[in-house]
């Protein structure tokens, strides 16, 4: 094949071109340039449908030579497939007829052994004073930009399949909150169509006391004060049932790099506070069963005391005062007895529900302790408690937080197992309520501490100990908006744990 030269033809003067008489070379020259430059393919065509002039792009695309091309008719230049598919030569006789410019159309076109391309094309006319002299066909070649525009869509659509299959909440709404998309779990969750959800705010189908909240979340993201954010919000469905979800939050940008919107990702906690629930009362109720042998030598005084007092009663005597002081004796110890029993049935049956009510946090260690106390003596430990103030208003579920308390305790007498000091107190910090429980057992070697509060860790011999107990503690302390930390510890000297809840502001 000839090689193609880096000029290409241009009208002769044969064809019309009129001469200039200065600056000729340098007006041929710029408009060689400017021909085998340009990214479209170009074909000047005269009335005849003669190609005049095609420029380099169109050369080396068709696979073609300029000898070949320029003084050819259109028909010797295209196959007649394109020919009769596009009508190309009827649209350029009325471009010429006419003289306006052909409507951009797309045709599909093969060059002798290349692949497939496609263009868009048009046909403008070329006038003089008083005629269109040529036309000038112009192809752009959008072959790459139709791939890129199928892998886009393509790529829209496996998006879009993956947010619908997701058992995710996956939701998108615009800088203002409202919603834009609603995914098929969001449907499935809340009972809410993507209809009727999309255009509401989504702080508006939150937990009312939340509301506020998902609100500030989505302000704050959308001034670029937060890049990425997580928590958990409570949804209200379509039941008007709470559902809890587990929020990730992240931000939607434009070319500019501006927040446009946010997209939320929402996990459905419900089952997963089942088997949370589950979980609690089965770790609790273990608890219990370590705590058996003190709560039976606890009742085993009070019945001991009323057993004797009942003996004497049995045998006749003349005394009115030793018969009432035997009488005494048996209220009291039944009285003791039924407390005892009655805080044990309290502290092991499980919550009606996850509620948060506003409670005092200072009654909560006083009944979780009660329950603990007679362990305490078994285990022969001195158990030390000190309320600075007498109410520490905070809102939760006071059945799960006597169960961070109790483990928190009961790993505390563990770790001073044979004797040894542990105490607990609480007090004000501020906006917040602290519960201390320190002992002075063997403490938490430096090495664990930031391993103490993953699940199924623990040090204790194997059989003796799920790993758990802390785990747990930080999962209720954490859904509680508070935070559980080790605020001191010395190995062989003790340690001291600290929970640490906001306090409940009065309205």
């Amino acid at each position: 094949m000839k090689e193609t030269p880096s000029t290409v033809a241009v009208p002769r003067s044969s064809d019309s071109v009129e001469s200039k008489s200065t600056g000729d070379g340098w007006y041929e020259k710029l408009y060689h340039m400017l021909l085998a430059n340009i990214p479209f393919s170009l074909i000047l065509i005269d009335s005849a449908l003669h190609v005049v002039s095609a420029n380099r792009n169109f050369i080396e695309k068709a696979r073609r030579t300029e000898d070949n091309t320029v003084g050819k008719r259109i028909r010797e230049v295209f196959p007649d497939a394109i020919l009769e598919f596009t009508q190309l030569e009827a649209k350029i006789r009325s471009v010429f007829e006419v003289g306006v410019a052909l409507p951009g159309a797309q045709m599909t076109y093969r060059a002798p052994g290349v692949p497939i391309r496609s263009y868009f094309y048009t046909v403008i006319p070329i006038k003089t004073d008083t005629a269109v002299e040529h036309a000038m066909l112009v192809m752009d070649d959008i072959t790459e930009k139709l791939q890129l525009s199928a892998k886009v869509r393509m790529a829209e659509r496996h998006l879009a399949s993956v947010v619908e299959s997701a058992n995710e909440l996956v939701i998108s709404t615009d800088p203002a909150g409202c919603i834009t998309s609603w995914n098929a779990a969001a449907e499935r969750i809340s009972g809410y169509r993507s209809t009727v959800a999309r255009g509401r705010l989504l702080a508006g189908l939150c937990e009312i006391a939340r509301s506020k909240d998902m609100a500030t979340i989505i302000k704050q993201m959308v001034a670029g004060g937060v890049g990425e954010f997580f928590c958990e919000i409570n949804l209200i469905s379509a039941s008007g049932a709470l559902i809890p979800v587990d929020w990730s939050f992240s931000p939607i940008r434009d070319d500019s790099g501006q927040v446009s919107g946010i997209v939320a990702v929402g996990r459905d906690l419900v089952e997963r506070r089942a088997l949370e629930q589950h979980l609690y009362q089965s770790e609790k109720l273990a608890a219990l069963g370590v705590m058996a042998g003190g709560i039976a030598h606890e009742l085993r005084n009070p019945l001991s005391v009323s057993f004797s007092a009942a003996q004497f009663l049995l045998d006749p005597t003349d005394d009115p005062a030793f018969q009432k002081e035997c009488v005494g004796k048996i209220l009291q110890g039944i009285e003791r007895s039924s407390l005892i029993i009655e805080n044990l049935l309290r502290f092991a049956r499980p919550p009606s529900s996850n509620q948060a009510d506003t409670l005092n946090l200072v009654t909560v260690v006083r009944e979780t302790l009660s329950v603990l106390t007679p362990q305490a003596k078994l285990q022969k430990v001195n158990l030390i408690e000190h309320y600075a103030e007498t109410e520490l208003p905070v809102t939760g579920n006071a059945n799960l937080l006597q169960q961070v308390i109790m483990n928190l305790v009961l790993n505390a007498y563990q770790a001073v197992s044979g004797g040894g000091d542990v105490s607990v107190f609480t007090r004000r910090e501020g906006d917040q309520a602290a519960v201390f429980v320190r002992d002075t057992g063997c403490g938490i070697a430096p090495a664990h501490l930031s391993q103490i509060f993953d699940p199924f860790f623990t040090t204790r011999p194997v059989g003796q100990g799920t790993g758990l107990g802390l785990s747990i503690c930080h999962t209720l302390v954490r859904q509680h908006g508070g935070v559980i930390a080790v605020e001191n510890s010395v190995e062989g000297q003790g340690s001291t744990l600290v929970v640490r809840l906001p306090l409940r502001v009065s309205v």
